[in-house]
């Protein structure tokens, strides 16, 4: 899925106010990291992840595969900060069209 920049917009807007739902701590990237954010995506659609890497290159190598093993779109990134959103069943988050 990808989004164009009024969806990708929308979204930034909708996750202003949001707080980091998980956050990667000294262990890194496991697999129940992984199955948290997997969990998060299908219960909220649009998360935060805290990822907590010193060298920027790790982070950027962290981010790149949380996107890739969950099938999400990344909507932006601040800092340390992962903005991350994929559409559940339920369709929670009606995106605008083109």
């Amino acid at each position: 899925m990808t989004l164009n920049n009024k969806q990708r917009q929308y979204l930034k807007g909708l996750a202003h106010s949001l707080k980091p739902v998980v956050l990667l701590g000294q262990h890194g990237l496991t697999e129940g990291v992984l199955a948290e954010i997997d969990l998060a995506l299908n219960f909220h659609e649009l998360i935060k992840v805290k990822v907590a890497a010193e060298d920027r290159e790790v982070k950027t190598l962290i981010m790149d595969a949380i996107v890739r093993e969950t099938g999400a779109v990344k909507v932006q990134t601040i800092g340390h900060i992962l903005t991350l959103y994929r559409a559940s069943e339920q369709k929670k988050i009606i995106l605008p069209k083109a």
